[in-house]
C-alpha cells in the first residue's frame, strides 16, 4: 500500500508559492500527494508543471475533483449538462494525465449540496452511468483509474453509503471504475463501517483515511485497529490518502461544514497522521 496527503489541507488549486509543502510532505516519508482539480478553467499545463516538480520530489501522486455547479451535473434531465459533465471531466483527466496521476477521485456524481428531496431515481442513475462510462473509456487511454466518492446526507443524496456506491460501480461497469472508501463519511452513513469493507471489496479502488472529526487521524473516535485489519485482510493494494480539512479555505470550509479548528497545527495533521498509518500497517 501507499500512504498519500490530500493538498485539500492547503489549497483547491496548488501554486508555485506552495511547492515547498511537497519538499515537506515528501521528507516526514510519504508516497505521494492528492492534487485537488478543482474549476475548469485552469490549463492543463499548469498540472504538468506541477507533475514535474512532483517528480523531482521523489513524489507520485493521485487527483481529487468535484462537480462545480448543476450546469455540469451528470445526474440532470438535462441533456447539455449531461454533456458539459462530461467535458468538465475530460478536462479533469487531462490534468490528472498531465500529473501522471494514478486515480481521479472525488464525488463527481452530482454537485454539493444539491438536493431533490427525494432518494436518487433510476433514471439518474442512469443519466450518470453514461457520462461515468464514457469517462471512464476515457480515462483509460491515460491509464488512469476514476473513483467515485459517497459522501454523508448532508452533502449529496445520490450516493451516500457503501453498498449504493458498490451497486452504482457494477452499473458503470468498467474495469477502471471503482469507489473511494471514506472513514469520515462511513462512520456517518453505515451501520457496519468495517464490514462493509468486506462486503464492497471488490469494487474499492481508493481509500481515504479521515477522522470523525476531519481533525488528525487516530485522535478521534473511528474504529482504526478494526479498520485497518478489515483492509489489510482484502488484500488492497492502492493508496491510503490522508484527508483532513481546516477553516484556512472559507469556501471549501462551507461545503465540508468545518466551523472549528480540529487540530494544533497542520503539521499535526500531516507528521503524526504519517506515524498513525506507519504503526497500523505494520
Amino acid at each position: 500500500m501507499k500512504i498519500g496527503f490530500n493538498m485539500l489541507l492547503w489549497t483547491t488549486h496548488l501554486v508555485e508559492e506552495q511547492f515547498d509543502l511537497l519538499e515537506k510532505i515528501k521528507k516526514v516519508g510519504y508516497d505521494g500527494v492528492e492534487i485537488p482539480i478543482f474549476g475548469g478553467e485552469e490549463k492543463v499545463e499548469h498540472f504538468k508543471n506541477i507533475g514535474k516538480v512532483l517528480k523531482d520530489n521523489g513524489l507520485e501522486c493521485t487527483s481529487v475533483t468535484v462537480i462545480p455547479d448543476e450546469d455540469r451535473s451528470p445526474i440532470s434531465e438535462n441533456s447539455s449538462s449531461r454533456s458539459n459533465s462530461l467535458e468538465y471531466l475530460k478536462w479533469a483527466i487531462d490534468c490528472s494525465d498531465a500529473l501522471n496521476s494514478e486515480v481521479l477521485a472525488g464525488p463527481y456524481h452530482q454537485p454539493l449540496g444539491v438536493f431533490s428531496g427525494e432518494p436518487p431515481t433510476q433514471k439518474e442513475k442512469e443519466f450518470a452511468a453514461k457520462v461515468h462510462q464514457d469517462a471512464a473509456d476515457y480515462a483509460k487511454q491515460a491509464s488512469l483509474n476514476l473513483s467515485i466518492e459517497p459522501l454523508n446526507r448532508f452533502e449529496c443524496y445520490f450516493l451516500n453509503i457503501a453498498e449504493d456506491a458498490s451497486d452504482y460501480v457494477e452499473l458503470v461497469n468498467r474495469d477502471n471504475f471503482g469507489y473511494l472508501y471514506d472513514t469520515f463519511h462511513a462512520n456517518i452513513e453505515e451501520k457496519d463501517p468495517v464490514g462493509v469493507i468486506s462486503k464492497t471489496s471488490k469494487n474499492i479502488n481508493h481509500i481515504h483515511i479521515s477522522e470523525n472529526d476531519r481533525g488528525t487521524p487516530g485522535k478521534g473516535n473511528v474504529p482504526w485497529v478494526e479498520t485497518f485489519k478489515a483492509i489489510k485482510n482484502i488484500n488492497y493494494n492502492g493508496w491510503l490518502t490522508i484527508e483532513a480539512f481546516g477553516r484556512a479555505l472559507p469556501d471549501l470550509a462551507a461545503a465540508t461544514r468545518v466551523w472549528r479548528d480540529f487540530f494544533p497545527s497542520k503539521e499535526e495533521v500531516y507528521e503524526d497522521g504519517f506515524k498513525f498509518i506507519k504503526e497500523n500497517l505494520n
